[in-house]
């Protein structure tokens, strides 16, 4: 009864946390941090315990496969070399200096152990990261954040078990990368073919509510057998996300699609907030344990304080030459844009001779059509990202919200008994996740503003893209022959959506644009499949009603 008690609790302070949140302008997960941190000192509270595999086995796999399936794989192709050097390269770096600090500044714990805690606090957390979007961050600037967050724990995880066992015996560079790419490529491979098995099954399932049931497995059928082959399952869980959020739109119904929307949200409201809880929750304990071993709290504090200084100066230190990359390959590609224009008209003029191969023959047609969309991807690649330059504005706030959270807390708490000054770690991993979340998370908005980050970025250009699509839609729905089941309204909106993804996958609309006109096309095929009998008007739903606007 007391553990129901206590569930229920949890729960109201969840709910209640995210609705005041919504009212006085601060995420939640902040909220549920500092409450936790309150109850968890009053002296009838317990010291509370959890096992860190229920988070890393348990709860990580659906929140990352949640993020991962919201997260628009065009934005993450585009950006996808910023976002594997923040994910790999960066964790790397931040693990070896921090690494270095922990060794001088704790006697005895020596290098090994010390990369090892530095593996621990180096990796951003996707759910301490969800912060910045909802506090209004500029949406590329999401997007990178996001991918690092859903990609930068397998660099982690290796590297800490690298580092126990280097502590132990000699580890060599090429074994740690040896590690990693197994940890990475096997869990790509699973979690592609979890991903598509799955929604091949849920795709022939006509019940929704077992089609949902069906994807709260997902994650966990492509984490578990990952782990076992000795792979990343977070990363696998991930995949599976990217898999299903990128074909899902065609697999799918609009009512399996909604509903899953609609739950996953539950799901992630819940977990997400457990975690932070607990996580605030734990700090007591914690705290309580460092005191018993006479290691001396003031101690953790400055460490921890070392440590969060340095992870800020090394992201920052990192993003400077990030950005000015990104500036260079920008501006390669308003160079090249000119030369892609002229390759893809003569492509696609059809009056215009193919080009010759090897051996002087004609290419083949699906030769040219390859050519054809790869320009076209190229072109849509090039005018997004001159549209919507990093400039140090937003690095400035990519450096500011590469915020710790769960990761970060249920990491330290596999290190394993007999590490050296452990309850030391634990609650400098602790305070460095709780100060990152705190006072990094707590001044975001600030931040945000004084920085004036994406200025520009919404307005005047989305109703023009709006207004182009609206106008593919109309064009889409003039052309669809009124044939197959009798029902022409249902015909057109099969062919607006179809016309949509391809548009997503050539990149040709941003992906708010494109997700909320998805919605509406979605919500008007479930309106005119809920009618009985024949459709009231022929016209097509949500062609021309359709706008920007929230």
């Amino acid at each position: 009864m007391e553990t129901l008690v206590l569930v229920v609790v949890g729960l109201l302070a969840i709910a209640g946390a995210t609705a005041l949140g919504a009212r006085i302008g601060v995420a939640a997960p902040l909220l549920l941090v500092g409450a936790g941190i309150a109850v968890g000192a009053l002296p009838a509270v317990p010291d509370i315990e959890l096992d860190p595999e229920w988070i890393l086995a348990g709860v990580l796999p659906p929140l990352l496969y949640s993020t991962a399936v919201g997260m628009p794989t065009m934005d993450m192709r585009r950006d996808f070399g910023a976002i594997s050097g923040l994910s790999v390269a960066l964790v790397g770096l931040t693990s070896l200096l921090l690494g270095v600090f922990f060794a001088w500044a704790v006697p005895g714990l020596g290098l090994a152990w010390g990369i090892a805690l530095g593996a621990v606090v180096s990796p951003t957390d996707a759910v301490a990261t969800a912060i910045a979007k909802r506090l209004g961050a500029p949406h590329r600037v999401v997007a990178v954040l996001e991918g690092e967050s859903l990609l930068n724990d397998a660099t982690a995880l290796v590297l800490l078990r690298t580092a126990i066992a280097g502590a132990a015996a000699s580890v060599t560079v090429w074994e740690v990368v040896g590690d990693f790419l197994v940890a990475v490529v096997g869990a790509t491979a699973v979690g592609l073919a979890v991903g598509h098995a799955a929604l091949a099954v849920r795709a022939r399932v006509r019940d929704v509510a077992v089609s949902t049931v069906l994807s709260f497995t997902v994650p966990f059928l492509a984490s578990v057998p990952a782990e076992e082959i000795g792979a990343s399952g977070l990363v696998a869980a991930v995949v599976a996300g990217l898999v299903a959020g990128h074909t899902g739109p065609r697999a799918l119904s609009p009512q399996q699609r909604l509903a899953d929307a609609q739950n996953w949200r539950t799901v992630e409201l819940v977990l997400e907030g457990a975690v932070f809880l607990t996580m605030g929750l734990q700090f007591a304990g914690v705290v309580t344990d460092v005191r018993a071993d006479h290691a001396g709290a003031g101690t953790a504090v400055a460490l921890a304080a070392g440590a969060l200084l340095i992870t800020l100066a090394v992201r920052a230190l990192y993003v400077v030459p990030l950005l000015a990359g990104l500036r260079r390959r920008a501006a390669r590609g308003a160079r090249l844009k000119p030369r892609f224009t002229e390759l893809h008209a003569q492509l696609a003029d059809p009056a215009a001779s193919a080009p010759l191969g090897r051996g002087g023959r004609p290419r083949s047609a699906r030769w040219l059509e390859q050519a054809r969309t790869r320009l076209r991807r190229g072109l849509a690649d090039i005018d997004a990202l001159l549209a919507q330059p990093l400039t140090w504005r937003d690095g400035g706030v990519v450096v500011w919200a590469g915020m710790r959270g769960v990761v970060t807390v249920a990491a330290a708490q596999t290190l394993p008994q007999d590490t050296p000054a452990r309850s030391l770690l634990v609650l400098v991993a602790f305070l460095v996740a709780t100060g990152s979340l705190l006072l990094q998370g707590g001044s975001l908005p600030a931040v945000v503003a004084r920085l004036g980050a994406g200025r520009g970025a919404a307005g005047d250009g989305d109703e023009a893209e709006a207004a182009r699509l609206r106008t593919l839609l109309s064009e889409v729905a003039v052309a669809t022959p009124h044939v197959g089941d009798g029902r022409p309204e249902l015909a057109v909106l099969r062919a607006q959506r179809r016309a949509l993804l391809d548009a997503r996958d050539d990149g040709t609309f941003s992906a708010a644009t494109l997700t909320r006109a998805l919605a509406v096309v979605d919500a008007d095929q479930i309106r005119l499949e809920l009618r009985t009998g024949p459709p009231a008007r022929p016209a097509p739903a949500g062609a021309g009603e359709w706008s920007t606007g929230e």
